[in-house]
């Protein structure tokens, strides 16, 4: 989907539409986090994980809207409605983004772009909201080519022509780049597709880790993940970045409380509950860790999850340690509802 939760915003809400808009916390006091920003709030620089203070000086004239997301939890939803008119292989990674297989072509369509045409269609007639297709032979392509000509975009890349795309790709577009690999690699004349290509398996291995091996298959083109449908959810979570280094438990405690209070609602919105709770560090000098708890019940109440996950945090030796990120997470669920429908931002308002 294009700038989902925005675009419903926009839908929604006439007002908003053709301005600056950003979902997310709003600047006030220590401010929030954008979870997703409106195409016109993009052509500022405005994005998503950015801290909204850093969004309004951006664009002073931005909105923000606090998410809904049991509004976009039910858009989804008709979404998939929509997906499964066509093939029954679908995988959902979130609330706005899927893979699906066409292979098993329900309506025997006979083109994978025809049909993401008209999947494309039906989305805009029925929901009135765009999205962006990426077709291809294989997840990681087809995933990299929906995203390069949102938004209402339809990118097809034939088996012809996948390893040259993916020699041309930049780094730091590949699965699992961050910032501090795609650096790592840039500092070894690594900048492409291509330059990868050149190592050796064993050569990449040593470099990245187990992160080689895929590394040194995908710029082959080669990616042999199926299609998974009813992916079982692991665990939600939430964390969130500072905008400058927290140093006492009495700084942290208040964001884990607002963080914890975040996770708990989802875990009650899709009636996901339990029994291990976690919490995850991130210092200064960006090494990080997690604490966990595991319980014979499940966890149901705020209180417990905010107990928990300060006394986690309190038998953490922090002398001299300042902290950028606090991130809490519930997993081992007694029963999933919901399989796959989950939207997981790495960082909240």
């Amino acid at each position: 989907m294009d700038s989902f939760y925005a675009s419903v915003e926009q839908r929604d809400n006439p007002s908003l539409r053709g301005k600056p808009v950003a979902v997310g916390g709003g600047p006030e006091g220590r401010g929030g986090v954008v979870a997703t920003a409106s195409y016109e709030a993009r052509a500022f620089g405005v994005h998503s994980a950015m801290s909204s203070k850093r969004a309004q000086q951006l664009c002073p004239h931005l909105l923000f809207v606090y998410p809904r997301f049991a509004v976009y939890k039910d858009v989804s939803r008709k979404i998939r409605e929509i997906f499964s008119r066509y093939t029954d292989l679908i995988e959902p990674l979130s609330l706005d983004e899927a893979y699906l297989d066409v292979s098993n072509d329900k309506l025997g369509i006979g083109s994978a772009i025809d049909i993401a045409k008209e999947i494309k269609a039906a989305i805009k007639s029925e929901l009135n909201l765009t999205a962006s297709a990426g077709v291809s032979i294989n997840k990681f392509v087809a995933k990299v080519a929906s995203n390069m000509n949102k938004p209402d975009g339809l990118t097809f890349i034939g088996p012809s022509k996948v390893e040259r795309f993916i020699g041309q790709l930049p780094v730091e577009k590949f699965h699992g780049v961050g910032k501090v690999t795609a650096e790592k690699m840039k500092i070894r004349g690594l900048h492409t597709g291509a330059d990868l290509k050149k190592l050796t398996e064993a050569e990449l291995v040593h470099l990245f880790g187990k992160s080689g091996r895929f590394f040194y298959k995908i710029v082959r083109g080669i990616d042999q993940r199926k299609v998974e449908p009813n992916q079982e959810t692991k665990s939600i979570g939430a964390e969130d970045t500072f905008s400058y280094d927290l140093e006492t438990l009495s700084e942290m405690n208040p964001e884990l409380e607002r963080i914890a209070l975040i996770v708990f609602q989802r875990v009650s919105l899709y009636k996901l509950y339990g029994r291990t709770l976690t919490i995850k560090i991130k210092f200064s000098d960006f090494k990080q860790i997690t604490r966990s708890k595991s319980f014979t019940e499940e966890i149901r109440t705020i209180a417990m999850v905010n107990e928990v996950s300060q006394s986690l945090l309190a038998a953490v030796d922090l002398e001299g340690k300042k902290v950028r990120l606090l991130g809490v997470s519930i997993s081992n669920f007694a029963l999933a509802a919901d399989q796959g429908m989950l939207y997981q931002p790495r960082l909240f308002p």
